[in-house]
């Protein structure tokens, strides 16, 4: 692989006037990375034709039981995050573009499995070749946008990245929503789909052949250890990051439950929630890191958790108003919660990403991406727990536990 020896570059300005950037669609094009930009859409337009139905997969093609299924993506996603500290020490020996393009060939080795099995091992087998793909993702894709731009322009790459991957899962979606009218030949098919844009993906995300110089990847040896995470401040930012971590499921599991189960609403108020929150993340979250360029992104990262925070007691409260009127209520809040969410995800990663050595990016990336993981995979048991406990225990809790990740964010975030 030709590996792209780049002269250092002086530091970008702490502030990005929103006028000097270009727009969501040219941000990934900086640097030649027009055609990792593209890719990344095909791959979120595929992921978004599959995701949401490989468990409908399972039942209906495979005529596997639903907590078979259910097992074998567990599985699946456990093992992810187990190659994600392996993806993070391939970044540090120098490879960028090589680990995105793998991610993206495994899932489209997972998908040929799904479509050849037969039974639950098949599935399995599929179930864990996916979720190696789609945990490794995220450290590799943010070493890549790491390679290619600098500073704030940095932030508002990852920024771009993200709203971009977002409208790619949300088109995807409502196409494989549409196609399941068709019943099992249609969900072959979507497999089918997803396995080919994986395949257009890595090899556009191949051409790039994108590395750092050698000397760069073997400065790890010297700054390995505890000592430098000290340094840097990013030791415990993992241990933070947990509590925050939860704030998808909040969408996706306990704010469902309160509307159907507290609130006896109709399901479509959690569907507009979801399209809605969508929406907004798509729209604005590259305005909201240009408008936050100006203050330190651990700071921001702290604002964040607090932001969150005030929306579960929120939600809380709207609970307590119930039917019709609690649902309205729950929807207003919904909108502060986005907001915290995009404070979240516009500067948790960028935050790692400037504090973090350059010999030791992957490693610092995979426990971020790695204490994310977690906390996502524990999120689904512990809020359906806490509901079941009462319907008021969730939410005081859940703001508690993100106020003291904010608080640790403050007191031991790097100053970046």
């Amino acid at each position: 692989m030709t590996l792209l020896h780049r002269p250092a570059r002086p530091a970008a300005p702490a502030v990005v006037p929103a006028t000097e950037l270009p727009g969501t669609a040219r941000l990934l094009g900086i640097a030649g990375g027009r055609r990792y930009a593209l890719a990344v859409l095909v791959d979120a337009l595929g992921a978004g034709l599959l995701r949401p139905f490989l468990l409908l997969y399972g039942v209906g093609v495979l005529g596997l039981g639903v907590g078979t299924a259910g097992l074998a993506l567990s599985a699946g996603m456990l093992a992810g995050l187990a190659a994600v500290p392996l993806t993070g020490r391939w970044i540090d020996r120098g490879a960028r573009s090589l680990p995105v393009a793998a991610t993206l060939l495994v899932r489209a080795a997972g998908v040929t499995v799904l479509l050849a099995a037969t039974g639950p091992a098949g599935f399995t087998a599929a179930a864990v070749l996916l979720g190696v793909g789609s945990q490794a993702f995220p450290t590799a894709h943010a070493a890549v946008v790491a390679a290619l731009t600098e500073g704030r322009l940095r932030d508002a790459a990852l920024a771009a990245g993200r709203a971009l991957r977002n409208a790619g899962l949300g088109v995807g979606a409502l196409a494989a929503t549409a196609a399941t009218a068709g019943g099992t030949g249609a969900l072959r098919n979507l497999a089918l789909g997803t396995a080919l844009a994986c395949l257009l993906a890595a090899g556009l995300v191949w051409s790039l052949r994108l590395a750092v110089p050698p000397t760069a990847a073997e400065e790890a040896t010297a700054v390995d250890g505890p000592a430098a995470e000290g340094r840097t401040g990013t030791g415990l930012l993992g241990l933070a990051n947990l509590p925050y971590a939860f704030c998808f499921d909040v969408l996706e599991v306990a704010l469902p439950a309160l509307l159907v189960t507290t609130l006896h609403v109709a399901p479509a108020w959690s569907s507009g929630i979801f399209v809605g929150n969508t929406v907004l993340v798509i729209t604005t979250q590259l305005a909201v890191v240009l408008w936050i360029s100006r203050r330190s992104r651990r700071s921001v990262l702290a604002a964040s958790g607090l932001v969150l925070a005030l929306s579960y007691l929120g939600f809380w409260a709207a609970g307590t108003l119930g039917g019709t009127a609690g649902a309205a209520a729950v929807a207003g809040v919904a909108v502060l919660y986005t907001a915290g969410e995009i404070l979240y995800t516009g500067t948790g990663t960028a935050l790692v990403v400037a504090a973090a050595p350059p010999a030791r990016l992957g490693r610092a990336l995979a426990r971020w991406e790695l204490s994310g993981g977690l906390g996502r995979a524990a999120a689904p048991a512990a809020l359906t727990a806490l509901l079941a406990a009462g319907p008021h225990l969730l939410w005081p809790v859940l703001a508690a536990a993100t106020i003291l990740g904010a608080a640790l964010v403050h007191r031991i975030g790097p100053r970046v």
